[in-house]
């Protein structure tokens, strides 16, 4: 079985048939309009949604080419479409392993506890320990559709996650009153977030590049995770994200990495070029990756301080986009600053920027690594070395 990577708009449309073919069957397969209301609601959805008529028909025509959703006749005569979830066959779901996805899907991350309570409609659960029995054999499963997230501070039980695609936190997209707002940098919108950013890397490019040359000299730690990819990855090639100047992509190849490196500034890729013009680089958008050319996938993924301008609900949709890229058994590597500050500075390496630089929660990292169809291996948090001011989380996670 091939898990499905569905995006936010598709678990809300699945999720949503998935609650209705169980809780109104006589209304069952559902029209448009019906599908809309249901989507929409502003009950049991978080986040709540506001999606068209030709929104929803879009995402319909998407699920139906992947075969995850039928469209049916209303009846004899009736030129009335309807809409059928093909979910449950494609999963091979039971009913209890049915109605906690589906609460998953339309509701994000929830305790055991939760779940219980809230699929009294879908499905009835004896006790809290049954609800946790049926959890973990969704996360047993090969590959996994479920997985337990670590407890935050201040919870008092573990949160799960379906590992369907990204997962919003509702959260995140509204921080408490004197929170940390990792929010800000969408302000704009992202186009005008990563306009700010190639521009500001374009123009300290070569003053980034002089500082970052023996950067690695200094991180013993860092070296002893990056020296570990070429002999323990799966064999193939490796892409290094945010590759900036080049200076972690070298050290790779140094290693022995097929390595190709990918960053947003066109001034950074000249830059690397120039000082390692025996490898590849080249201009991209990480958050439209593609798999290398000749090859399945990546077979591993590097993203050392690429995070670092992303809003936090963007991780778990950057994180399902690069996974997708990456060949089964495949490795993504990060090194992600983390704290709680967002900080934006207007002068950096020595010149004028327009930069808004963003510490991540780790947890939340590992969340979206996990939401994203990750596994993650190894984790570690270090203090600030050489020129740093924050910890640092370096994660290894691989693709099942």
């Amino acid at each position: 079985m091939e898990r499905p990577v569905l995006d936010p708009a598709e678990q809300r449309v699945l999720g949503a048939l998935l609650e209705k073919e169980r809780t109104v069957p006589a209304s069952y397969p559902l029209s448009l309009n019906a599908l809309r209301t249901a989507c929409n609601q502003t009950t049991s959805r978080e986040p709540v949604s506001d999606y068209s008529d030709a929104e929803l028909e879009e995402i319909a025509r998407r699920l139906k080419q992947r075969e995850l959703l039928r469209v049916v006749w209303a009846g004899k005569g009736s030129r009335t479409l309807k809409y059928h979830q093909r979910l449950t066959d494609a999963l091979a779901l039971d009913d209890a392993e049915r109605a906690l996805l589906t609460v998953l899907l339309l509701r994000g991350p929830q305790a055991a506890g939760e779940l219980k309570s809230r699929t009294e409609r879908l499905h009835t659960f004896t006790d809290r320990s049954e609800v946790e029995n049926c959890l973990t054999r969704l996360a047993g499963r090969t590959p996994p559709l479920a997985a337990q997230l670590e407890r935050r501070a201040g919870q008092q039980d573990p949160r799960w996650s379906h590992l369907l695609g990204p997962v919003p936190d509702a959260t995140a997209a509204a921080p408490a009153s004197g929170s940390i707002d990792r929010e800000v940098v969408l302000a704009a919108g992202p186009a005008a977030r990563d306009a700010a950013v190639r521009d500001a890397y374009d123009a300290a490019a070569d003053a980034y590049a002089d500082a970052t040359a023996d950067d690695l000299n200094d991180k013993p730690f860092d070296r002893w995770l990056l020296e570990r990819i070429p002999d323990e990855a799966p064999a193939g090639p490796l892409v290094d994200v945010g590759c900036g100047p080049g200076h972690v992509a070298a050290f790779l190849a140094d290693a022995g990495a097929e390595v190709t490196g990918v960053d947003l500034s066109p001034a950074m890729i000249e830059s690397a070029q120039a000082d390692y013009g025996d490898l590849t680089f080249q201009v991209g958008d990480f958050a439209q990756l593609l798999r290398p050319p000749r090859n399945p996938g990546w077979a591993a993924l590097v993203a050392w301080n690429a995070f670092a301008h992303l809003a936090a609900s963007e991780l778990p949709g950057v994180f399902t986009t690069l996974a997708r890229t990456l060949i089964p058994g495949g490795w993504f590597v990060a090194n992600v600053e983390i704290g709680h500050e967002v900080r934006h500075v207007t002068q950096a390496w020595g010149r004028s920027v327009d930069l808004t630089f963003v510490r991540h929660d780790a947890g939340a990292v590992r969340d979206a690594l996990a939401a994203a169809g990750l596994r993650v291996d190894e984790w570690y948090i270090r203090g600030p070395q050489a020129d740093e001011e924050g910890e640092r989380l370096l994660v290894l996670a691989r693709r099942p």
